[in-house]
């Protein structure tokens, strides 16, 4: 894994210098960085061996805690590393689960706000029930204020961090990254939604309208009987939960905060179903009508 500073688009046209993790792609012969960082995949009993190479040109120094590591600071002391050094650091990975990882360099707060997150799935050694789709999804907020010298960039406002009062609350890193670029299924397709909260501050009410969750193992355990008809589940700054859903009904459902004044803050994706109608599920007189300008109706 590496790590490197970037200015990304965060809404619109407006950047924001990110620190995202990311990973050499050797098909394409090039480093790829994004928030979240990569999804890692893995098995209870495997040993994750981590080569982190630190490629800030600030001179920040930056880390990794695994919450799947059981061990000093999930691996991150480890891994410290300084600009231009690369670390390497192996860990057994004892207990099956979904789990959080992020820079742990100080200030904490500051580098997990800045993007330094991703998640590791930790499958049980029989592995995870089949589904027809599996999608990666990351909840966290921003705390900006426009560049007094350039009102197309935004910088961190610590103060407003310190107080909760988020600016952004976001899916995948960007405001309509996931109306952009939905979730698309076919009807009748059972899909498995990997759920990760970054925080740094904010509990989630993951839910998607229009359904039900079929199984949520909630704050990603996966050794119990997950949950089954569940509306909305609550997922934990620096938390996860995996839920299993089966759509019927073609259309498009929105992936949201139900702590709903976050929509207008960004806390909005979508889920594209492609198939026919089902008026033994769903049906009116006249045809559906959505309310002008509505951001969760796309």
């Amino acid at each position: 894994m590496v790590c490197k500073n970037k200015k990304m688009n965060i809404q619109g046209n407006t950047k924001y210098e990110y620190w995202p993790f990311g990973y050499y792609d050797d098909l394409e012969r090039r480093y790829k960085y994004g928030v979240p960082g990569p999804f890692i995949r893995a098995r209870a009993g495997d040993v994750l061996q981590v080569n982190f190479t630190n490629l800030d040109d600030s001179g920040m120094a930056h880390s990794i805690d695994f919450h799947s590591v059981c061990g000093p600071g999930g691996g991150s002391p480890t891994n410290f590393a300084e600009q231009e050094e690369t670390k390497v650091g192996a860990y057994l990975l004892e207990k099956p689960g979904l789990y959080v990882y992020h820079c742990a360099a100080a200030p904490i707060p500051v580098h997990i706000h800045n993007g330094m997150f991703g998640l590791i799935l930790v499958e049980p050694t029989e592995g995870l029930p089949p589904v027809d789709r599996e999608f990666y999804i990351m909840q966290h907020e921003l705390y900006l204020e426009k560049d007094e010298d350039d009102p197309k960039t935004f910088e961190m406002d610590y103060d407003a961090a310190a107080k909760e009062i988020a600016s952004h609350v976001l899916f995948n890193g960007r405001e309509g990254a996931l109306v952009e670029k939905p979730c698309v299924m076919k009807q009748n397709e059972t899909i498995r939604i990997y759920f990760g909260n970054a925080g740094p501050n904010l509990v989630s009410s993951f839910h998607v309208i229009g359904t039900i969750f079929d199984k949520v193992y909630r704050e990603g355990d996966v050794i119990s009987d997950p949950a089954k008809c569940v509306q909305t589940t609550l997922v934990p700054a620096g938390g996860a939960c995996i839920v299993d859903m089966k759509l019927k009904v073609p259309g498009a459902y929105s992936i949201v905060d139900h702590s709903i004044f976050r929509i207008d803050k960004g806390a909005v994706g979508m889920i594209k179903v492609k198939g026919k109608p089902r008026p033994d599920i769903y049906d009116s007189l006249e045809p559906p009508k959505y309310c002008p300008g509505c951001k969760t109706h796309q």
